[in-house]
């Protein structure tokens, strides 16, 4: 029998868990040498790299228990819910959608974001618009805005829809005409330089909302093109959480940057950007001291960068996949970059006690909005604003209402969703709570694009396949009513993100697993004694 054996499995939670599982079923020599190859690209140097610095398998142990309750949680829960709440509610379930016969499918996380999908859809429903009244000042170059102030004659009143509106027209209007023909003199007047730097690298989450938005595909979808460019050597591990480098990878960064150099100068868009890198010296040796780099915020792999290999496979890619590279090369590239300068102008006007608000932003440095803000970056400059000073009196050329509405949420597509579930954490209204799983979302980096995959299988919702635009079916509203009913916990990511970071606590061995399984196994046995003994 072999004495010593080397692991490759995919390099995280859930491939530690594939492996594991593969290995028993082989029946090794329990006596043997087992080591780890963790890697983060599929590069023959970071291969070689993997296998120099292979550690023991037991360093894994705590990531190979977390991984094994994730699926042991998550069959517990399933199964048993799934068949409880089927036997209970199966029949009337079949009779309010209107089939011979129905059942429940429970999940610990597939239940919660279809409780998010149903609640926005619910909200979006009930949604009541209102109008109401804003006031505007007209003056010779520029229009400001009228909000209520301490000093002003309708402060606090009930004829106030909010701070800058009225609930009545005829109520502005009045206002209106106890203003004109008086005096309006500039009382502030503040000027401020603002620099804004690039957006964090990707993790998955983010470049499948991305990808949502500008190409219209599913998430799942968005993972198996990523994949394709990791297995081609083109991008680095796609199934991470991380939006920052390691300080290690930083000091290596100019091996990317070079690869992209060398080998894109057939993308004329991306060669531009490199060249001006090169011509205006923009600095690469110092980004170890940038936001980009964060070893506390790295857990098993960092951002998904492009690798500046595998241009050998380059040509076979798709256009899809081709235009989705890209985007990950242009969010990479735009950190280098020096950031976005504004001049930022707020001019407060009063009119007797009334006070108006103007602003503007003018972009004087584009920085790397030229990488990433291609339509969006050519802003005129506005010479409105600049020239006025303090206690400058205007004339008012006219003061006129204007209605204004409120507006209901706004959908999940499947990209936001994706996001949201990333963020669940910041749903739960308890703060002490919050702040103790501050970071835990519902799903894992590599299960949620499967995980909205499923509920639109299993038809408890619909994805538009041109706008990616998700609503809840009847199916699926009936299930939630169910489930709200009888276990609403379910529904709350309360209960989600705290068995998350509950799982993550196994990893970082801060709880041991038979404590968690314990815990977990408590919950669902009072679960059931409360359907039995009801």
């Amino acid at each position: 029998m072999l004495k010593k054996y080397t692991m490759h499995g995919d390099s995280g939670r859930e491939g530690e868990y594939i492996q594991r599982l593969v290995f028993m079923m082989a029946k090794p020599n329990p006596k043997a040498k087992m080591k780890r190859v963790w890697i983060d690209s599929q590069t023959e140097e970071e291969i070689l790299r993997g296998i120099r610095e292979a550690k023991d398998l037991s360093e894994y142990n705590s990531l190979s228990d977390s991984a094994y309750l994730r699926a042991k949680e998550d069959y517990l829960i399933g199964i048993n819910f799934s068949r409880l709440l089927s036997i209970i509610f199966g029949r009337k379930l079949a009779q309010a959608i209107n089939e011979e016969k129905a059942s429940i499918s429970i999940g610990r996380v597939m239940t919660c974001v279809l409780g998010m999908i149903v609640e926005r859809e619910r909200e979006i429903r009930n949604f009541v618009k209102t109008k109401y009244y804003k006031i505007n000042a007209v003056f010779d170059n520029f229009t400001a805005e009228w909000k209520v102030n301490e000093k002003s004659t309708v402060f606090e009143s009930p004829k106030l829809y909010n701070e800058t509106g009225f609930k009545k027209e005829d109520d502005a209007k009045k206002l209106i005409d106890s203003l004109n023909g008086k005096k309006a003199i500039i009382t502030e007047l503040k000027k401020s330089k603002k620099k804004e730097n690039a957006p964090l690298l990707f993790n998955l989450a983010e470049i499948q909302n991305e990808c949502t938005k500008k190409f219209k595909i599913k998430p799942d979808e968005t993972l198996e093109v990523i994949q394709v460019l990791y297995e081609k050597k083109l991008v680095t591990y796609p199934r991470t959480d991380a939006r920052v480098l390691s300080t290690a990878v930083a000091k290596e960064i100019s091996r990317n940057l070079n690869g992209l150099a060398r080998n894109l100068k057939q993308d004329e868009e991306i060669n531009g950007y490199l060249s001006k890198m090169i011509e205006q010296k923009y600095p690469t040796d110092n980004l170890a001291k940038t936001k980009y780099v964060d070893d506390s915020k790295i857990t098993d792999h960092y951002a998904i960068i492009p690798t500046g290999q595998g241009f050998e496979n380059y040509s076979k890619l798709t256009d899809l996949q081709r235009e989705v590279y890209r985007v990950i090369v242009k969010r990479f590239i735009a950190i280098f970059y020096p950031p976005a300068e504004f001049n930022k102008i707020n001019v407060t006007v009063n009119i007797e006690n009334e006070t108006f608000y103007a602003t503007e932003k003018v972009c004087t440095q584009i920085g790397y909005l030229e990488v990433l803000k291609q339509k969006d970056n050519k802003e005129e400059e506005n010479e409105n604003l600049k020239d006025l000073k303090k206690g400058q009196e205007l004339e008012t050329k006219e003061l006129n209402t204007k209605e204004a509405e409120t507006t209901p949420p706004t959908r999940y597509n499947s990209g936001s969703l994706i996001l949201a579930m990333e963020n669940a954490g910041k749903l739960i209204e308890d703060e002490a709570l919050r702040e103790q799983i501050k970071g835990a979302g519902i799903g894992t980096s590599a299960t949620r694009g499967e995980i909205i995959k499923k509920l639109e299988k299993i038809k408890h919702i619909d994805i538009n396949p041109k706008t990616q635009i998700v609503t809840p079916t009847e199916k699926g509203e009936a299930i939630y009513d169910v489930v709200q009913k009888s276990m609403p916990d379910m529904l709350n990511p309360k209960l989600t993100a705290s068995w998350e970071k509950g799982l993550d606590m196994v990893a970082k061995k801060e709880i041991e697993p038979d404590e968690f399984m314990g815990k977990l196994e408590k919950y669902i046995r009072n679960k059931f004694e409360k359907f039995i003994y009801r």
